[in-house]
């Protein structure tokens, strides 16, 4: 089939009613793009790491000799590329605009209280780890290693996803929000992946290719001439900036092998988040043949992932030292979600700013870059002030 014979459904709805229609089990992804709220299963991808593009492009193609109107694949994978995946063909798609076009009231989260706090590792435990990861460094071993803690929040009543979304949704608009489900086995209770990611791994649209990679941050301060400063100070530091050129020069290799050209900015600019400043680049390309499977937005995507913002350069040697820095698996932190769908195009974000929450309990990461010049205490402060995004959206801010 044709890209030119394609057609995809305009969007009937509005954003606030996909919003409103998500219950916990369903797949919600919205960005500046557009919303997407998928419900049902069709048809399982099952397939390893390497051949989730292929397998979803057979699994594509046969919802739509079915007669699936707009089959499209959703679903998340997790950090490391041997790891965890729930991808699948949902039976139901709808789709909206952007979520900008929302009211802005955001819903007040129940109070913080009757909740138990466990950091995994402890905040010197993680300060030590980072004081390893610097001597490797230090021994030519890495350039770059990104390591990442967790807090494992357990409360007196289960957690509303639905409602924990629409906070995430509403404090950040332009954020690529998601919820999907990735109960697995043993789990006493549905597992969710929410979160509101500011990073883009990758973006496809016809033959056009956008990935916005972000490394270097700093905290939002709240104050308007301080975040002034501080913003000037990560413009101008080397150590931000080097860390950043390790992840865009990385990204930019990557894509160059689909793309016919490229557009990568000779230095990055600066981004906000309710909770954050990121150093970022975007990056665009043409692709030489949007037909071929591998340049879905899923193949890239599996191309892409992990980029040295989540894991470290060289990444094999950082994937190492990840395993055994870091106390707690991953999951699907630092991970990929998004679709693609029957002509290629798609949208896949890299799972930071997110949590597993399953009944009464929530796990969430954050991580830091370490490169030469890091400080262990200076990391552990950008991991808390990442943390604030989800925190914030449940009530426990005051955790930070």
């Amino acid at each position: 089939m044709s890209l030119s014979t394609l057609t995809r459904p305009s969007p009937v709805h509005r954003p606030s009613d996909l919003l409103a229609a998500y219950l916990t089990g369903s797949f919600y992804f919205s960005s500046a793009r557009g919303t997407l709220l998928a419900d049902g299963v069709h048809t399982r991808v099952r397939a390893g790491s390497g051949g989730r593009a292929r397998a979803a492009a057979e699994a594509l193609d046969a919802a739509a000799a079915a007669g699936l109107p707009d089959p499209v694949v959703v679903g998340a994978a997790g950090f490391r590329p041997d790891g965890a995946a729930g991808l699948l063909v949902p039976a139901v798609v709808r789709r909206a605009g952007a979520p900008a076009a929302m009211a802005a009231h955001l819903p007040e989260p129940r109070p913080g209280t009757g909740w138990t706090v466990r950091p995994r590792p402890e905040p010197d435990g993680y300060t030590t780890a980072v004081s390893r990861a610097l001597e490797l460094i230090g021994d030519g071993e890495l350039r770059k290693v990104v390591l990442a803690r967790a807090l494992e929040l357990t409360g007196d009543h289960p957690v509303a996803v639905p409602a924990l979304l629409t906070r995430l949704v509403h404090a950040d608009p332009a954020a690529h929000a998601f919820a999907a489900d990735v109960t697995a086995p043993g789990d006493p209770a549905p597992r969710t992946l929410v979160g509101a990611s500011p990073e883009l791994l990758v973006s496809r649209r016809g033959a056009l290719v956008v990935a916005n990679p972000l490394a270097g941050s700093a905290p939002r301060a709240g104050d308007e001439t301080l975040d002034r400063e501080r913003v000037a100070r990560l413009r101008d530091s080397a150590k931000d900036l080097g860390e950043h050129a390790h992840t865009a020069a990385q990204v930019a290799e990557v894509l160059g092998r689909f793309c016919a050209d490229l557009d990568v900015p000779e230095r990055p600019e600066v981004i906000g988040t309710p909770t954050m400043w990121h150093l970022s680049t975007r990056i665009t390309g043409r692709l030489r043949d949007p037909l071929d499977p591998a340049c879905s937005a899923l193949g890239l995507a599996e191309a892409l992932h992990p980029t040295p913002a989540v894991c470290g350069v060289p990444a094999p040697r950082a994937l190492t030292a990840i395993a055994d820095l870091e106390p707690e698996d991953r999951g699907y932190y630092a991970g990929m979600v998004g679709w693609s769908g029957l002509d290629g195009d798609g949208e896949w974000a890299v799972t930071i700013r997110s949590a597993e929450v399953c009944d009464r309990t929530v796990r969430l990461f954050a991580g830091a870059g370490i490169v030469p010049g890091s400080d262990p205490d200076a990391e552990l402060s950008e991991t808390s002030a990442k943390f604030r995004t989800l925190l914030r959206a449940l009530g426990l801010e005051h955790l930070v």
